[in-house]
């Protein structure tokens, strides 16, 4: 039986501290550099970033300044997510120049407010006659949902409810227009993020009708007739976009072509997708509806299984960033947006609040530690908005196709949707650590942080130090406030070929208790007890499914939770003339002169000689090879060093 919205609402969410050497440099990054330099660049003050125009846009909606609205219709967004990045780092630090900031912000924001409560720049500034007349591409309730999420952030940081109070006062305008009453729309945002953020507000305030909101607008996604069908059609199919006509609607680009519960593929366009998979699993925890529940686990098989990259990146496309179909994962023309892997660590989050399992928190990991780290630069100032797994330099610039690909991380984006969002999730990765089912406390993630909650009616208290990344040693402490009966789970990785507990200093049987992908160690504890783990954490080779093609005869190298890359600052370029010996074993070495210091892998493999090449552009005999040492990096960290080639797959020697 599923828990009641009231159970569910009571249970808080699982807050830790971070005390993570690895982490905590990213943390204070973001709250250093990342947070302010976003500030400065919203405001147009980076010199060689591009334009944003997103706080202009608001002084001109709220009479502060004259002009025109620039960006792109959904600009708003940029500024909802710099504040709720700012919230979630002012929970763990309070900083009053940043406070300061942030209010000014919303200050702002309250004077841009219309009087029935509306919020958007766009249709305030330039088509205030046109609101809600084109959900398919107008993203005005995404943006709403994105300041719902801000000011829930804020509000739980500060105690300063008044970014709360504007969106309330929003969210009773949208109940006007929207909901199953007579003369409301039974329309939906064509880019999902309202929904999982009504339920955000919904935790916060305990007001059921959020949640009702949320879920109207999940059930009614994909309901005959099609609602953005019908508007399509009422408006002679001109699509906002340079406003042409198009011949045909795609409703799979919005995940809008059948109900919810009746979906069984990841389709369309995947950061919109997986924001509605994070929904629909919370409502399901919500509200007990298995149906739901059932629709995500299908989802998330076919994500997981067969349409996500090596390092966790999601949609394999440019053309609408979106998922194309099963084991089409080309890694030089990837799309893998930055938003996309974030909202699938949103999603796996969810899925482990609904059922304690492993492979959930096994894709959050590798999402986190790959593609979303490796998509900011270690300065903090310039993001991958596309990551790809195999690089260029000159195919980048000069081939169309792969324009979208970048060899360099960029300073800013005119649609700057990802680097807001890695600020966000950096400042709330203290949320993703540890989960609850019952009395039993799982750790999803291995880093180092203390978390107090209560098990078994009793409060407690754990501290966990890790040295993740790069070791697998892992300690957990145990203070309850008195002697008690509890469990506590440690998840094995996927990645791992065992792991070895001891409790105490005794050791425990190798497959006792395991549960899901999970350890669970189920005793009476007492203050002070000390669980220690030791997980291998060698280098070793990864293969792809026999159906992907890109990757046929190819290995990769993952060593623990992060996968690796071979970079042309390391080998000599063209990286596609390297093959890896299929008998070579792996050396590791830490290597201080990487960014941040980090574990290398060294391997023997093969070159093919260019140089000794006889013939024209064909010819009958096989190029030589000569022996060669193959270095290969943490893929979070290419792009560092130079431009220069880059590859996550390696051709193999050897049967």
């Amino acid at each position: 039986m599923g828990k009641t919205v009231q159970d569910y609402h009571t249970q808080p969410l699982l807050t830790a501290a971070v005390r993570d050497e690895f982490w905590e440099r990213y943390i204070r990054l973001a709250q250093d550099v990342v947070i302010p330099y976003q500030y400065e660049t919203l405001h147009d003050r980076v010199e060689g970033a591009e334009l944003s125009h997103a706080i202009a846009n608001f002084e001109i909606a709220a009479g502060r300044k004259t002009g025109e609205f620039h960006g792109f219709v959904f600009q708003d967004s940029d500024v909802a997510k710099w504040l709720e990045a700012a919230g979630y780092s002012l929970s763990i630090r309070r900083d009053a120049e940043l406070e300061r900031k942030a209010d000014g912000i919303i200050e702002l924001i309250a004077e841009a407010q219309q009087p029935d409560g509306y919020l958007n720049t766009y249709f305030t500034i330039k088509e205030p006659g046109k609101r809600w007349t084109n959900l398919n591409d107008c993203h005005e309730l995404y943006c709403a949902g994105h300041f719902i999420e801000a000011a829930v952030a804020y509000a739980e940081a500060t105690g300063k409810e008044k970014l709360l109070q504007i969106m309330c006062r929003m969210v009773e305008h949208i109940e006007s227009v929207f909901g199953p009453g007579e003369g409301r729309l039974k329309g939906y945002d064509g880019h999902q993020e309202i929904e999982l953020a009504l339920l955000k507000l919904y935790r916060y305030t305990g007001e059921a009708r959020y949640l009702e909101l949320s879920q109207f607008f999940i059930d009614q996604r994909g309901q005959q007739p099609h609602f953005l069908q019908q508007e399509w059609e009422q408006r002679g199919q001109l699509s906002f976009w340079g406003g042409s006509r198009m011949e045909q609607l795609d409703l799979k680009y919005n995940q809008s072509h059948l109900p919810v519960r009746e979906q069984t593929e990841a389709v369309g366009h995947a950061v919109r997708a997986v924001y509605m998979y994070t929904a629909m699993a919370e409502l399901a925890a919500l509200t007990g509806d298995e149906a739901l529940h059932q629709a995500c686990v299908r989802l998330w098989d076919n994500l997981a299984d067969k349409q996500m990259y090596l390092t966790g990146g999601i949609g394999s496309t440019h053309a609408g960033e979106a998922f194309t179909f099963d084991y089409d994962l080309p890694n030089d023309t990837v799309y893998a947006e930055t938003c996309a892997s974030i909202g699938l660590i949103f999603f796996a989050r969810r899925m482990l609040m609904l059922a304690p399992q492993a492979r959930y928190a096994d894709v959050m990991e590798r999402a986190l530690y790959n593609n979303v780290l490796g998509s900011m630069a270690q300065d903090g100032k310039h993001y991958f908005y596309v990551n790809p797994l195999e690089v260029w330099p000159q195919a980048c610039s000069c081939n169309p196709g792969k324009h979208h690909v970048k060899a360099e991380r960029q300073g800013w984006f005119g649609c700057a949707c990802c680097p807001p969002n890695v600020a966000r999730l950096l400042t709330s990765l203290n949320q993703y650590i540890y989960t609850v089912h019952s009395d039993v406390l799982y750790a999803n993630l291995y880093i180092g942080s203390e978390l107090e909650t209560e098990l078994g009616g009793t409060a407690v208290r754990i501290e966990q130090t890790s040295s993740f990344p790069w070791e697998g040693a892992v300690k957990l402490t145990v203070h309850p406030a008195e002697a008690a009966e509890f469990g506590v789970a440690l998840r094995l990785p996927s990645w791992s070929t065992g792991m070895e507990i001891r409790v105490n200093g005794a050791s425990l049987a190798a497959a006792e208790n395991m549960e899901n992908g999970y350890r669970v160690i189920r005793r009476v504890w007492s203050e002070g007890d000390i669980i220690e783990v030791m997980i291998p954490m060698e280098a070793h080779r990864v293969y792809a499914h026999p159906n992907l093609r890109a990757d046929a005869h190819r290995t990769a190298i993952q060593r623990g939770p992060l996968v690796y890359c071979l970079e042309g600052a390391d080998n000599a370029e063209p990286l596609s003339s390297i093959m890896l010996s299929r008998q070579g074993g792996f050396k590791e070495v830490f290597d201080e002169a990487l960014p941040g210091g980090a574990v290398a892998v060294a391997a023997e493999g093969w070159r093919t000689e260019a140089g000794s090449w006889t013939g024209g552009l064909y010819g009958r005999e096989r190029a030589p090879r000569k022996p060669v040492t193959v270095r290969a990096v943490p893929y979070y960290l290419w792009g560092n060093r130079g431009s220069g080639e880059m590859t996550v797959w390696v051709a193999e020697s050897g049967v």
